[in-house]
């Protein structure tokens, strides 16, 4: 949904017109909220079966639906909270996320060990520290940012008019919808092959679902930046589109393409000589860090190469383009990870399930850049909005 919205947003901003921007974000925003509840909702009440039937070990089962039901309820807000920093960047404001995200994080990262220590008066919320801090963090830069856009006077800042924007336009819903079905499947699918993994990771113990928890956290951490530069590409080229300046396609993907070997690539360079200490914030028996670390050198090379695709995944998706990339994103998963990963699980162990990570994104990276080359590139692009 982010990244229909922000395509669309973006055509329109390239072509100047800002009442449009308005609407489509007060459509956007909207249908996140009413998402999120639903999902909210859903979570909460079937929280429980869920992890039971994901095989969560039952020495964590209690701790691991409470903190659920909290982050479940989280949600709302959450979403709200990434829609809008994603229309803010969709128009071409990218200061005003970042310092939000940097409010986010500074409070969640003081609140968490507060809310875990009882410090200041605060009560011990025990494992959903981490789900209320970050609850807080959030709507503490929406606040900031409520205040921020106001002051500026910017098109996207809350006031009457945005408010009124707020409700489901039809035309702009079917064009959203036009382009986020298909990348709605594609993360129902992302995340129900994530709970196979996890499911297949719990069978090796409670140790290898600690280790599997804090791997993810720091892959998170190093995937977050690589995605950041797909979807920028990606809301550079609908403003390319917009504004009928096709030719700025190919050095937008050039451009896209290298940032990520620095960035990401550097993130990845820190990962594999700071992994020892990452590691250490997240787990403290040492044998569940020796696992934890070794599983994250498997795969976090390949990170490099997700970027690869999303580059060009995002690229193709700013056109309208969203059939193909979600199709190759659903084969590599679905094809390639979760059979590979089972494979990999028998004839290695719990390694192995690391090890369908990397062949998933090469046969991401090698699909899209031909659809891309062969095909897209001789296709008539133009714009929606």
């Amino acid at each position: 949904r982010r990244r229909r919205q922000m395509c669309i947003r973006g055509r329109a901003w390239g072509a100047r017109e800002p009442q449009m921007v308005k609407a489509i974000a007060g459509t956007t925003l909207l249908l996140g909220a009413m998402i999120g509840l639903v999902a909210a909702v859903v979570g909460s009440v079937f929280a429980r079966p869920a992890l039971q039937g994901l095989g969560t070990p039952a020495d964590v089962l209690d701790d691991a639906v409470a903190y659920a039901h909290v982050m479940m309820w989280t949600l709302p807000s959450l979403l709200v909270y990434v829609l809008f920093t994603q229309l803010l960047r969709g128009v071409s404001d990218t200061l005003s996320p970042l310092v939000a995200l940097l409010v986010s994080t500074c409070i969640g990262l003081a609140l968490t060990p507060a809310l875990i220590r009882g410090w200041f008066g605060l009560p011990q919320m025990g494992i959903q520290s981490a789900a209320f801090a970050g609850l807080a963090g959030n709507l503490s830069a929406m606040a900031w940012l409520a205040w921020r856009l106001i002051r500026k006077g910017h098109p996207l800042a809350p006031d009457r008019a945005f408010f009124a924007a707020m409700r489901l336009d039809l035309e702009i819903l079917g064009k959203v919808l036009r382009i986020g079905l298909p990348t709605g499947l594609q993360m129902v699918v992302l995340s129900l092959s994530e709970l196979v993994i996890l499911a297949l990771v719990n069978q090796h113990g409670s140790q290898a679902t600690a280790a599997y928890g804090a791997v993810t956290q720091i892959v998170n951490y190093v995937q977050f930046p690589a995605l950041s530069i797909a979807i920028t590409a990606s809301i550079l080229g609908a403003q390319a589109i917009g504004a009928g300046r096709i030719e700025r396609i190919g050095p937008i993907l050039r451009t896209g393409l290298l940032i990520n070997i620095w960035l990401t690539g550097g993130l990845i360079v820190l990962g594999y000589l700071l992994s020892h200490w990452l590691l250490g914030l997240f787990l403290t028996d040492p044998s569940t860090r020796a696992m934890a670390e070794h599983l994250l050198h498997i795969m976090l090379w390949s990170l490099l190469v997700f970027g690869f695709q999303a580059v060009i995944g995002g690229i193709m998706r700013a056109s309208g383009t969203v059939m193909v990339p979600v199709a190759i994103a659903i084969v590599c998963v679905v094809g390639v990870q979760l059979p590979m990963a089972y494979l990999l699980d028998a004839r290695f162990g719990l390694q192995g399930v690391w090890m369908a990570f990397p062949l998933a994104y090469l046969g991401m990276l090698m699909l899209q850049t031909a659809y891309y080359t062969i095909i897209w590139q001789h296709q008539k692009i133009e714009r929606l909005v």
